[in-house]
């Protein structure tokens, strides 16, 4: 009895130690500099390392709400991931729609359900599959798939690990869009900056040539952009380079 007890114990530290190596590696991926792309990979192998799962992958939704698979951990799953994408139904894609958790402990019993994803999932010998939305507060963004070639459910344990997973997945690609975004933002503040140089230089280059003062060089420059239907600072860089005159 002891010694069952010692190797039970022994096996839970094991685990636990993997779900919180897991998490510490994909937390320093969240940290730095990182390529989206190969942290959601890692992510979804770690959902294989971790949880009774025989491969994982995810749908996310693009910008026109068409889900697109951006991670699979095996061929196998990335056919079945992108076979439901295509159908428009599955489990992943009722999770992403509904915004809760899919769970199909017998795909093969799923006869009149999703006929076209079970027998994708079949002919590639998975039996069970546990779909969690990737969600952010009233948003759902994708989805992850948990497929397993055994039937039955994931053990409660399991399926809260796998929750906690799905929400670093969601959190990642956040931080990525949020990312991208800003550094649009960034990228259009830092044109128009180059844009307010140009139109400086210009007005003191149309002042000069016609001896008055830099609002009435700013004055004609703006005319001759909104006549010409062009940006100023496109206006104002053929004024400095002496293509028009002024």
């Amino acid at each position: 009895m002891t010694s069952m007890t010692s190797m039970t114990s022994m096996t839970s530290m094991s685990r636990a130690a993997l779900v919180s190596g897991a998490f510490v590696e994909l937390a320093d991926a969240l940290v730095g500099e990182y390529d989206v792309l190969d942290l959601l990979r890692t992510l979804v192998d770690q959902c294989v390392v971790l949880l009774d799962a025989s491969a994982a992958g995810i749908l996310l939704a693009d910008s026109h709400g068409n889900l697109q698979v951006l991670a699979s951990t095996s061929e196998e799953s990335h056919v079945v991931e992108v076979l439901q994408r295509e159908a428009g139904a599955g489990p992943c894609v009722d999770a992403y729609r509904s915004g809760n958790v899919v769970t199909l402990s017998d795909i093969e019993a799923e006869e009149g359900r999703y006929p076209d994803f079970r027998v994708a999932a079949l002919s590639q010998g998975f039996h069970s599959v546990h779909a969690i939305p990737l969600r952010f507060r009233p948003h759902t963004i994708g989805a992850l798939s948990l497929f397993r070639r055994d039937k039955g459910v994931l053990s409660d344990e399991d399926a809260i690990i796998g929750q906690a997973l799905a929400d670093v997945a969601s959190i990642s690609l956040l931080h990525e869009r949020a990312a991208r975004e800003s550094a649009t933002v960034n990228e259009q503040l830092q044109r128009a900056l180059n844009s307010r140089v140009f139109i400086e230089q210009a007005k003191g280059v149309i002042a000069e040539r016609n001896s008055i003062n830099m609002d009435e060089a700013f004055i004609r420059l703006r005319e001759h952009a909104r006549s010409h239907q062009e940006p100023m600072h496109t206006s104002a860089a053929n004024v400095i380079n002496s293509r028009i005159m002024l």
